[in-house]
């Protein structure tokens, strides 16, 4: 079931009707919010229940344990963390470790090979095992103290509105949530709507209408010469990428503050970044703080000397490459990050170029200019299909004839998508704190719900599943 759905709108509505009178009790307020949201993820295919719910007994129990043995909590800690990545290993990295194997065998002329399993990747599974961890982990620690009661947990775990594709919210922050009795305001019911109209308009109108040129540029068999048009493409992905993970983001938000419940930010506007640093700090930012607090401050952060913030930042950046995607290009996406941010890092060159506005967006240029080559990776279909466009992006030409036909025969998606992402980084510079605008808001903001239905209505692209639900 995906938000932009006819079946999840009835789902939402059948939900949202009954929410208020059962929500007064804990058991049966948990308990239908369980029921709720084993529904929506059963929706795809009802066999993936099985995976969650043993996923979420082993860290339920384990977080029980952990709590009353103190001598032996790492044992149990162990077990938790081995269920969890051991699952997800089983069904996302299996495959890519026989092929791998397979590829050395070849090469050492080896004619025997590995057979691979036939296994369907559960949607979200990447999501709800980092969100299950986090609970076990928390609780070793003595960061958080475990629920005895299984419902209460599966409520936190299962929650629909992000389950399948984040945010990925800590245990100490919804569960405390989940105990208290939600007040949800006009204000937060506006709020939640506004937020939930946002997230459709970005996925359905900018992210599905750019969607198939993208698609078509990396789908060609023969793949286009002309770095002017990789350029482009490379830029209309990036809007795409964000429009999609950042709306269904705005969506589970929204839903959430309907519910009475609030959600940590995902994005904020990381294409104003000015350095790799401030762009992983508004990209994602409830994964790349989980790599932070679970990976890489545990490794030793920055407190081991050069060399092992180095090493640190790669395995960092290399497991969350392989988080995304059981695929070398995302080994290589995850590697140009880490290197970029090392120099960065070293050389603090953003820091230089902060002392005006013509230095910054010099600064500005150079992070977009690394992000995008770096996305060729993340969106390609093989490794050597991203050589090659890469390869291509960094060739001179003069001639822009090519191009510009391009851009005559689709200048609708090709302009608009530019404009909104103009006018997004305009908004946060300029307008968002602006006196004027916090003081007319009772005005223009029901214009603006008015106007995001009707663009919706009128100019919504292919109905696609979201992006991140392959992870």
């Amino acid at each position: 079931m995906i938000f932009n759905s006819i079946d999840f709108l009835f789902f939402a509505i059948l939900f949202f009707t009954l929410w208020p009178f059962l929500k007064f009790k804990n058991n049966l307020r948990w308990s239908y919010l369980v029921s709720a949201s084993f529904i929506f993820y059963g929706w795809w295919d009802y066999r993936f229940l099985a995976l969650i719910i043993l996923s979420g007994l082993i860290d339920f129990i384990c977080g029980l344990c952990i709590d009353k043995y103190q001598n032996k909590k790492k044992y149990f800690l162990y077990l938790s963390i081995i269920g969890n990545i051991g699952t997800l290993a089983f069904f996302k990295y299996i495959n890519f470790a026989i092929d791998t194997s397979n590829d050395i065998l070849s090469f050492l002329n080896y004619s025997n090979t590995i057979p691979t399993f036939d296994i369907i990747l559960p949607i979200g599974i990447s999501f709800y095992t980092f969100q299950s961890m986090s609970y076990t982990i928390d609780i070793y620690r003595n960061q958080l103290k475990p629920t005895k009661n299984i419902f209460h947990f599966f409520a936190y775990l299962s929650m629909f509105p992000q389950l399948v594709a984040g945010p990925i919210v800590r245990a100490k922050d919804l569960l405390v949530q989940l105990e208290k009795f939600p007040e949800e305001s006009w204000d937060d019911k506006w709020e939640g709507s506004l937020k939930i109209l946002k997230g459709l308009f970005k996925k359905m109108v900018i992210a599905d209408n750019l969607g198939p040129l993208v698609n078509a540029a990396f789908s060609n068999s023969v793949l286009n010469h002309d770095p002017y048009f990789w350029w482009l493409i490379m830029i209309l992905f990036a809007i795409q990428i964000y429009c999609d993970f950042s709306g269904y983001s705005d969506i589970a938000e929204g839903l959430a503050r309907w519910m009475g419940y609030r959600f940590p930010k995902n994005f904020d506007h990381p294409y104003v970044s000015i350095s790799l640093k401030e762009f992983w700090s508004r990209w994602h930012i409830s994964l790349s703080t989980w790599f932070r607090d679970y990976i890489y401050i545990p490794l030793g952060g920055n407190k081991k000397g050069t060399t092992f913030i180095i090493l640190n930042i790669y395995i960092t950046m290399l497991l969350s490459g392989l988080w995304h995607g059981a695929a070398w290009n995302f080994i290589i996406w995850s590697f140009l990050h880490a290197s970029f941010l090392i120099i960065e890092r070293f050389t603090k060159w953003p820091e230089k170029f902060s002392k005006s506005k013509i230095l910054m967006f010099f600064a500005w240029t150079i992070i977009m200019t690394q992000v995008l080559i770096a996305w060729v990776f993340f969106r390609a279909n093989s490794f050597e299909q991203a050589c090659n466009i890469v390869c291509i992006m960094l060739t001179p030409s003069l001639d822009i004839t090519e191009i510009i036909s391009y851009i005559k025969t689709q200048y609708k998606p090709i302009v608009f998508a530019l404009l909104i992402l103009i006018w997004h980084i305009i908004w946060y510079k300029k307008w968002n704190n602006l006196a004027i605008i916090n003081k007319y808001k009772v005005i223009w903001q029901p214009i603006t719900f008015a106007t995001i239905v009707i663009t919706i209505i009128l100019f919504r692209g292919q109905g696609n599943a979201f992006i991140y639900f392959q992870f």
